[in-house]
Parts: C-alpha cells; sequence; structure tokens
C-alpha cells in the first residue's frame, strides 16, 4: 500500500512542488513587503481557525473509517455522526467570525488590510475543511487517484485565481480566497457521495463521544504546531515590522517547500499504510513497514536539505523578490534544518501515538516544542533579528522530535534504523562539500551546473553504498516504465 501511494501521489507533489516555487515567485513580486507579511499573519489566524474548529473530524475521519468500513464499506454510524458534528461546528464558526470581524475596529488604512486580509482567510475556512476531509476518506480508502486528482486540481486552480486576485489589488488576502473558491467549487463534483452516505446515517452519540476522545488531542497538537510555524510570524511583526514578517515567510517558504512536499507525498502514502499494517498484521507488521518508510525517507530527504543549503543564493535569484531576498537568504539554511526535522516528527514519530490511539500523548510531545519555540523567540529575536527567530525555530524542531522519540515509548515504539541514517548523512554531507566548491557565478547557470552535480555526486554514492537497497528500488522504477534493468 505504501508504494502504490507513492507512485499515485508523485504527479500531485510534483505538481505542488512546481506551483510552490510560482508561488513564492509570484506572490512575493505582486505583493508588497507588508502585504506579502498580511498574507503570512492570515495564514496563520486561519490555519489556526481550522485546526481547532473542524481538524479533530478530519482526522476521525482518517482513523476510523478502515475499521468501521470492514462491516460496512458506506460506514453510515461514522458518515451520519461526522458529518452532523461538522454542520454544527460550522454555524458555531460562521457565527463567531462574523461578530469577531465586525466588532475589531480598524481605524486606518494598515489595520483595514489585515482586517480584510484575515477576513478572506476566515471565509473559507469551512470550504477547505469540507474539501479535506473528504480526501481524508479517499486515503484511507486507498483511491490514490482520486485523492491525487483533487490536490492537483486545488493546487493549480488555487494558484492561478490567487495570482489574478493578488494583481487585480485584492493584497495579503489574495492566496486564501483563491484557495477557498476553488474547493467549493469541487465540492459539488466530489462530495455528493459523501453527503449521500451522511444521509443514510444517523447521529450516534456514542461514536461522537469516541471520535471527540481521539480527535480532540490531535488537534490540540495541531495546534501547538502551528504555534511552531506561525507565532514567530507575529513576534516577528512585533518586535521588528511586518515587512520583515514578510521576509521571513519568504525565506521559510524557500527553505521548506521542497520538504513540505516531500514530508506530505510521504504522508499522503504512509499514514494509510501504516494503519492497514497495524490492522491487518499487528505491531511486528506495523514495524516493519515502519522502518521501511523511514529509511525511504532519509533516503530522499537528507539530499534535498543539503541540496537547499547548497544552493540556497542562485534559487533565491530565481524564486524572490528583491525587496524580501537578502533578509529572506539569512535563515534560509536554519529553517531547511528545522523542516527536516519537524517532517520527520510530524510523518514519523508522531504516529505512534495516532495508531496507538493514544493522542493525549499527542498533545504533551507538541506542547515541548511549542513552548520552547515562544520562549526562544522571545529570548533570540531581540538579539538577533531574523536569525535569531530561525535559529529558534531549528531548535524548537529539535527539542520536539527527541520528546516525541522518548514519548513513544509509551504507546508504539516505532524503530529507528540508525546505521542507515548515519551511511545516508554521510553521504550527504560528501554532496554538498563538492556542490561548495563549484565557484558562484550568479544566475540560473549556477543553480543548474550546481543542482546536477549534487544530484549526480549523490546518486553515484548511494548506488555504491547501496543505501536502503536502492539498486533493487532502481530496478524496480525501471522495470515499470520498461526499461531493463540495471546491474
Amino acid at each position: 500500500m505504501f508504494w502504490k501511494g507513492l507512485w499515485g501521489y508523485l504527479p500531485a507533489n510534483v505538481l505542488q512542488g512546481l506551483i510552490g516555487f510560482a508561488t513564492l515567485i509570484t506572490f512575493t513580486r505582486l505583493l508588497s513587503p507588508d502585504d506579502y507579511g498580511r498574507y503570512a499573519l492570515a495564514f496563520g489566524v486561519s490555519s489556526l481557525a481550522q485546526t481547532l474548529c473542524f481538524t479533530w473530524i478530519e482526522a476521525a475521519m482518517a482513523r476510523f473509517y478502515p475499521s468501521e468500513s470492514r462491516e460496512n464499506s458506506e460506514a453510515p454510524a461514522l458518515y451520519g455522526t461526522l458529518y452532523r458534528l461538522f454542520a454544527g461546528v460550522s454555524v458555531v464558526f460562521a457565527v463567531v467570525c462574523a461578530a469577531g470581524l465586525w466588532l475589531w475596529p480598524a481605524p486606518d488604512a494598515h489595520t483595514q488590510a489585515l482586517k480584510l486580509a484575515i477576513g478572506c482567510g476566515l471565509g473559507v475556512v469551512v470550504f477547505r475543511s469540507l474539501i479535506k476531509m473528504v480526501q481524508e476518506q479517499r486515503r484511507s480508502e486507498g483511491r490514490v487517484g482520486t485523492a491525487s486528482t483533487l490536490d492537483m486540481i486545488q493546487t493549480a486552480g488555487g494558484f492561478g485565481l490567487g495570482a489574478l486576485l493578488a494583481w487585480a489589488g485584492l493584497g495579503g488576502g489574495a492566496p486564501l480566497l483563491a484557495a477557498g473558491i476553488v474547493a467549493a467549487a469541487c465540492l459539488p463534483f466530489v462530495a455528493r457521495e459523501d453527503w449521500g452516505r451522511a444521509r443514510k446515517g444517523h447521529f450516534d452519540a456514542a461514536r461522537a463521544r469516541q471520535y471527540a476522545h481521539y480527535g480532540l488531542p490531535v488537534s490540540a497538537s495541531l495546534i501547538l504546531t502551528l504555534a511552531l510555524y506561525t507565532v514567530d510570524r507575529f513576534l516577528i511583526a512585533g518586535f521588528l515590522s511586518e515587512a520583515e514578517a514578510g521576509a521571513y515567510h519568504a525565506g521559510y517558504s524557500l527553505a521548506s517547500r521542497i520538504l513540505d512536499v516531500l514530508f506530505l507525498w510521504f504522508g499522503a502514502a504512509g499514514g494509510p499504510a501504516l494503519v492497514h499494517a497495524l490492522e491487518s498484521g499487528g505491531p511486528d507488521a506495523l514495524k516493519a513497514h515502519a522502518r521501511d518508510q523511514f529509511r525511504v525517507m532519509a533516503l530522499v530527504l537528507f539530499p534535498a536539505v543539503g541540496g537547499l543549503i547548497a544552493v540556497e543564493a542562485p534559487l533565491a535569484q530565481l524564486l524572490i523578490g528583491e525587496g524580501l531576498r537578502e533578509q529572506a537568504l539569512s535563515v534560509t539554511a536554519l529553517i531547511s534544518v528545522g523542516a527536516l526535522l519537524s517532517g520527520f516528527n510530524t510523518y514519523y514519530f508522531l504516529q505512534a501515538f495516532t495508531l496507538s490511539k493514544k493522542t493525549k500523548l499527542l498533545t504533551v510531545a507538541m506542547a515541548i516544542p511549542a513552548i520552547a519555540n515562544v520562549g526562544l523567540n522571545l529570548w533570540l529575536i531581540p538579539l538577533y533579528g531574523l536569525w535569531g527567530a530561525g535559529l529558534a525555530t531549528a531548535l524548537s524542531f529539535g527539542i520536539g522530535l527527541i520528546g516525541s522519540w522518548v514519548l513513544g515509548h509509551r504507546a508504539i515504539a516505532l524503530p529507528v534504523p540508525w546505521r542507515d541514517l548515519m551511511l545516508t548523512a554521510a553521504a550527504t554531507a560528501v554532496m554538498v562539500l563538492c556542490v561548495r566548491l563549484i565557484p558562484a557565478f550568479g544566475g540560473i547557470g549556477e543553480l543548474v551546473l550546481k543542482g546536477v552535480t549534487g544530484v549526480v555526486v549523490y546518486a553515484v554514492l548511494a548506488l555504491a553504498l547501496n543505501l536502503n537497497n536502492v539498486r533493487a528500488h532502481s530496478q524496480r522504477f525501471l522495470k515499470r516504465f520498461g526499461l531493463g534493468s540495471v546491474a
């Protein structure tokens, strides 16, 4: 199931990577530094609202559908309960947001622009949550093609419409509003099946309590995760300025964009596969699948981080507008390391708590880096500015990974293949050193030369060391496309 998911979600994640870079290129140029900073703040607020109110319902769908669908593939009790909970929460959410925006004073143009951006983000949360719920069900059922296609439509459509709205002068709310409009447009075509199942089912209070018991700690942990990703923007805006918050967000996007796409790819394929392994084969099968997933993730993600650090300057010239570029580069390397640690924590070590359904421990695990992040930012931003924020991020993610690994032994102790990790890290270090030997001459030529060199050097080392049995995986890849085999 894991490899099926990797192949199935590959096109969507390639598109996400390309659109992610196009988004960075476009919005750092179409939006002013202040508007880009408002976009970063509005993104944080809307993400927090979605996680607080709806993510626990999405999480329950993803975790409970595989077991409840064994007796009845339509899972009427699951659908009837979750969709009625969703409807009730949506009404309360809409009333609270409308009242909050109405009561928020906006005495000047600066505050009005921020209020508009946040209003755009909050106004589409329900649509984005509904489409996410549909996707979670498709992934858990193994319908990779449908989930992947839906991802691609939202990614491309949201970018295109967002660029149009930004060009029209909507400001920092343009990307968020566009994503919500595209999600709403997709719902009538993809969610009719789900709504039909919900109408057949009935609300079950006992199940609702079970889903809440599982899902609410997941939401709480994700809120803490968002604190790791967003609190620093607000602190930067407070200590420094909104423009510098925008520069930090641009640097963060540059450093984490490829890694986020790769981790989402592995997570979309790996999460359902781990649930299936546990439900069908027990703890031993789970650990075997988990070990394999960890090796594959390290094989791809270690060199991705090394490559980003090695080519950060020419990449920033290509992707980031001149007004944000220099400050964004000051945090790229630190954010790259932090994104690697965060991804492994989220998509591997934290899985121990959802798989075991001990989600209260998940909340504890995420509280550790969240608290550390706030404290470190309060200490380091006044001293070192943006670089201090980047350092705080990397340190807090490292603290969080260690905390999750230790706490995970109280749930399901997922294995760590230390030998493979050390070999992969050594190959990555050699690759980075080779790329760094190439002189800097700027432009896309430098980026291409360094990128190709890094890929070739790492590929040779991976094959020579046979990292994660890469020779066998290469043969499988070539045979899939009818290209024969490698020796």
